[in-house]
């Protein structure tokens, strides 16, 4: 599926949030998840969202639009824990004042890494999301990395590990070998029509 999506309008309080009533879909996850190679992969381009080497670089939310028909949001990711306790309380206030207060959030897309149990910080998030009945599902990335044996398996532990939460599934996807991208995606425009 071919898909445009347009350079981030990047924002650091909800004064710069774009206006208009385009459905929103917030990407969540770990500093070094990957969700700007998920991103650049959905997109089928190398350089539309930034890739860092060193965790902690998203510093803003990134609006993505894809089609003219909604936006992707990329937050700054959680758990990094080098960055300065100032700069990671001013995050957390970003992004709770965003879940909490943007109408047009429809729903979340929780990122944990597939090579890994969902870490303490995936399951609170897990946990924040289902209590304030916030929709999301989860994405578990760098699945090539992983035999087909274990796609299986990881799926079973990010259930397991995530029970308590409401996530309406859980998908593998790698930015590298473009698994789960159509799958995504053709979420995505499913969950965009229902908005």
């Amino acid at each position: 599926m071919h898909i445009d999506i347009e350079a981030p309008h990047m924002a650091v309080d909800a004064a710069a949030f774009p206006e208009g009533t385009l459905p929103e879909f917030l990407l969540l996850g770990r500093s070094n998840v990957g969700k700007s190679s998920f991103v650049n992969a959905l997109a089928k381009r190398k350089n539309i969202a930034y890739i860092s080497q060193k965790p902690g670089k998203t510093q803003t939310l990134n609006f993505y639009k894809v089609n003219n028909r909604l936006y992707l949001v990329d937050a700054p990711g959680y758990g990094y824990a080098s960055a300065a306790k100032t700069k990671r309380r001013r995050f957390g206030k970003m992004l709770e004042d965003y879940l909490m207060n943007r109408a047009a959030l429809r729903h979340v897309v929780l990122l944990v890494d597939a090579r890994h149990p969902p870490t303490e910080d995936d399951v609170l998030m897990a946990e924040f999301l289902t209590y304030h009945h916030i929709p999301f599902t989860v994405v578990a990335t760098k699945a090539d990395k992983l035999s087909g044996n274990r796609r299986a398996l990881v799926k079973r532990t990010v259930e397991t590990s995530l029970s308590k939460a409401e996530a309406d599934d859980v998908m593998l996807f790698s930015a590298h070998d473009a698994t789960g991208r159509e799958t995504f995606l053709e979420k995505l425009f499913e969950w965009c029509a229902n908005a």
